[in-house]
């Protein structure tokens, strides 16, 4: 097929498609927050990247010279044997900028990778003080942490995400709703002295954007791993790097992690990029017990994806971002309140930094999930596509823990008139699928 067609089907194309039965725009070049097709459609996308990861937009100059320079020197070598200045100047920068609270940083290719690694290095942690019967990870049922056997097994949505393949995970604990109650129903299940790890989001993203319990929960958990011994681990593939207006979304809680993992924004769409980071007492039970830490992935701190990693976080630092998202977000969740207001499919908006939610209802009864057949999840993308946004939406309403929920994170790098124009769009295409909704209820 010709690479100039402007969008391509299944039936078209050598490349194996998530979705089997859609036709895929062809995006050709990226600039700022904006996106163009090959036929030269322009695409304000209000959800860095779709996945919430290019958090600097796109074309960034500096950080794509910064790849090439890399690229030129030496792009990569297998970290089983080797180290480089550009892995020892990220993990550096790391501890200094993001999490100076963290004592150790180890690489990965992205989010699922890094979770997957929390979880062993949890369990290594464990066996390394000769508590061999601590495996069990307890986790909010309404969950979203990697798409490996070993991630999917962290979440509890067992229709939406985990079947077909449920019968090839751990039996992991999982609760809902997020109260201290129902935690410690899940921990006299499991019985506490098998619990290895809690494992969450501190501020929820894909699963339910942009949610976090309240302080005494927080607290309670605090409160609980000081009397039954297991690990904290805090899943910020998301939320890490600037995303809620802090560092690290753990900065905002009463809680301090054991471990935590940061993905989409350190790499933020140059170069596949993650990291587990953990406190000093994690790494030096390992370091004073077995000495090895014995899992790697081919690209782990490699010199090419930690340049660019380098180059993200200095651009960041360099133009304040972190706090411009601090500043900016509460006013940008008042703003998507207000024009929201009076949208009768519209339930909860949540908002921290530039992480929004919105929560869709039945506009019968203003609070029950939409019907599952009519997936407005769905409605929502291709709608707000037609004109010309891009924004994110979940369908997990089989599971009964959310309903159809709606993502927005623009870039960091967003000006007034996009953040204004992405709210403008989002609006009109509320009222197109709210109309559409009406209809066919």
């Amino acid at each position: 097929m010709s690479m100039a067609t402007s969008t391509v089907r299944a039936d078209e194309t050598s490349v194996f498609p998530r979705f089997l039965d859609l036709a895929y725009p062809n995006i050709e070049r990226g600039h700022g927050v904006w996106l163009e097709t090959t036929s030269g459609e322009r695409i304000l996308d209000a959800c860095s990247g779709g996945a919430m990861v290019a958090c600097l937009g796109y074309g960034v100059p500096e950080i794509v010279d910064a790849a090439a320079r890399q690229a030129e020197q030496v792009a990569y070598f297998y970290n089983h044997h080797f180290t480089t200045e550009p892995q020892e100047e990220l993990a550096d920068r790391i501890i200094e900028v993001v999490a100076p609270e963290m004592a150790r940083v180890k690489f990965a290719s992205g989010g699922s990778e890094a979770n997957e690694a929390a979880v062993r290095l949890a369990r290594a942690y464990h066996v390394d003080r000769g508590q061999r019967d601590r495996w069990q990870v307890i986790s909010p049922a309404q969950a979203y942490h990697g798409s490996t056997l070993g991630t999917l097994a962290l979440s509890g949505r067992r229709k939406s995400l985990q079947d077909p393949y449920a019968e090839y995970m751990p039996d992991y604990r999982h609760f809902f709703p997020p109260t201290l109650e129902e935690l410690d129903r899940a921990l006299k299940q499991a019985g506490p002295e098998t619990v290895s790890a809690f494992f969450c989001e501190p501020i929820t993203a894909a699963a339910m954007p942009a949610y976090s319990p309240p302080d005494r929960f927080w607290e309670g958990l605090a409160e609980r791993r000081e009397k039954y011994g297991f690990l904290v681990c805090f899943d910020e593939i998301v939320t890490g790097v600037g995303r809620v207006g802090s560092w690290l979304a753990a900065h905002q809680l009463p809680i301090e992690p054991d471990i935590v993992t940061i993905g989409k924004g350190i790499g933020a769409g140059y170069w596949p990029l993650a990291a587990v980071l953990c406190r000093e007492h994690v790494y030096v039970t390992l370091a004073e017990g077995s000495a090895e830490f014995d899992l790697g992935h081919t690209w782990d701190g490699a010199p090419l994806p930690c340049a660019v990693g380098v180059a993200v976080l200095n651009y960041i630092v360099r133009h304040k971002l972190v706090d411009r998202v601090h500043d900016r977000g509460p006013e940008l969740l008042t703003q998507l309140k207000a024009a929201t207001n009076g949208v009768d499919i519209v339930g909860e908006v949540r908002g921290r930094g530039f992480l929004l939610g919105v929560s869709l209802v039945d506009p019968r009864d203003g609070k029950s999930f939409l019907p599952d057949e009519l997936d407005a999840a769905t409605l929502v993308d291709d709608i707000a596509f037609e004109r010309g946004l891009l924004v994110s939406s979940t369908h997990s309403t089989p599971d009964g823990y959310a309903g159809d929920e709606v993502l927005l994170a623009p870039a960091f790098t967003s000006t007034e008139d996009e953040l204004q124009e992405m709210i403008e769009r989002f609006i009109d295409t509320l009222g197109a699928v709210e109309k559409a909704v009406k209809a066919k209820l």
